[in-house]
């Protein structure tokens, strides 16, 4: 008889949960999305908010908060007031969105706090949440495929002598790397923005995918990536950040990496990019080793004060010195953020002549502007 009270106990306990998964709570179905709205690709498992409309690029929040005063979406730059119902929920339209990747916050009562319907993100230095306005087929680049090899993104920890502490990094090797032990591959090194971590590329910026598929297409040569943090890390034995990033990188990174995967260990096939903050660390690193590096790329984040001939201790005045050591020299920016055009120019007519300059149409300081110049960038390297 026990038995069965435990057997019919997890009966009704499974047609509970079971319940609650398909959305019917108390006897009632969920009440339908509107018509072309559908669950953002950001959401947790099952939540069906926020939802997103493809053709028209707004967003539907729901926050369930019955007790607050006031609730309100931060989203992109915007907060959006909340409308409260009867049971409780409150909930908002935004305005047409741009495509891509963007962080939002629930402020309840004036504290900004994650939706319990989306997945985490790190950015802004807090975990965030986070909603994919959809593109159409031009965005599949970064999607998954079913139909390709894929390679793998591995989460490790090195020791840096310089930090005084572990450190934390995710190295992609290409679907390949396994099934030829003998075959050694270039690298690149590629780096975050301000703000976020070592996960930013793989995560928000679907990495893994973009290399995948160009690899597969043969527009891209199989090769590793290597998404280090840009921050000096410290711990309770460790509580003041010291050394400098650009060194942990060439100096305590770089040497781990040619020791523990199978690289190829020469200037001409090692590479390193980055966004934003990432993208003045990669001048940064490149600029003072430039017997380690022959390729570079910044993604929104070439910044330079004054004539840019100038910048970074001269290292342009010598036109013809820098187009020997360096293969190529990546910059891309959004149309919609502050645009190093001029510069470019200025250093073209100096005489550099291994720039490529690249612009995302329509996007910001934002994941879709460097999704897309990855997608861009990849293809010039090691070639």
């Amino acid at each position: 008889m026990r038995k069965l009270y435990i057997t019919l106990a997890a009966i009704f306990l499974c047609s509970v949960v079971s319940a609650q998964f398909a959305g019917i709570q108390r006897g009632q179905k969920p009440v339908p999305l509107p018509e072309g709205f559908k669950p953002s690709s950001t959401n947790t498992f099952l939540a069906r908010y926020p939802a997103v409309n493809a053709e028209t690029r707004e967003a539907i929040f729901k926050v369930v908060a019955p007790t607050a005063q006031k609730v309100q979406v931060d989203l992109a730059g915007k907060k959006y007031d909340m409308t409260k119902d009867t049971s409780g929920v409150w909930t908002c339209t935004s305005d047409p969105q741009v495509v891509g990747f963007h962080y939002y916050a629930i402020l309840i009562d004036g504290v900004a706090v994650m939706d319990r319907n989306s997945e985490v993100f790190f950015g802004s230095n807090w975990e965030s949440s986070g909603i994919e306005i959809p593109e159409g087929p031009e965005g599949d680049y970064y999607r998954f495929n079913k139909d390709i090899p894929h390679g793998q993104v591995r989460s490790i920890h090195y020791w840096s002598d310089i930090n005084g502490l572990e450190r934390h990094i995710n190295v992609y090797v290409p679907a390949e790397y396994e099934a030829n032990p003998n075959k050694k591959y270039p690298v690149l090194y590629l780096v975050h923005g301000w703000g976020e971590d070592e996960n930013g590329w793989s995560v928000q910026g679907h990495m893994a995918n973009i290399m995948d598929g160009l690899i597969e297409a043969g527009k891209a040569e199989p090769m590793i990536v290597v998404m280090p943090s840009g921050d000096i890390k410290t711990n309770s034995d460790v509580r003041e950040a010291s050394g400098n990033v650009t060194e942990i990188f060439a100096k305590d990174l770089v040497p781990y990496i040619d020791k523990t995967f199978r690289t190829k260990t020469d200037r001409e096939n090692r590479a390193m990019a980055g966004l934003s903050r990432g993208g003045f660390q990669t001048t940064m690193t490149v600029f003072a080793n430039m017997d380690m590096f022959a390729w570079m790329g910044t993604f929104s984040g070439f910044f330079v004060r004054g004539d840019a001939v100038d910048a970074f201790n001269g290292v342009f005045k010598d036109a013809d010195a820098f187009n020997s050591k360096m293969n190529l020299f990546f910059i891309s920016t959004g149309t919609e953020e502050r645009n190093p055009k001029d510069q470019v120019l200025e250093l073209k007519e100096h005489g550099i002549n291994n720039i490529v300059f690249h612009e995302s149409q329509g996007t910001a300081h934002e994941w879709l502007t460097w999704r897309r110049a990855l997608n861009e960038f990849a293809p010039l390297l090691f070639k």
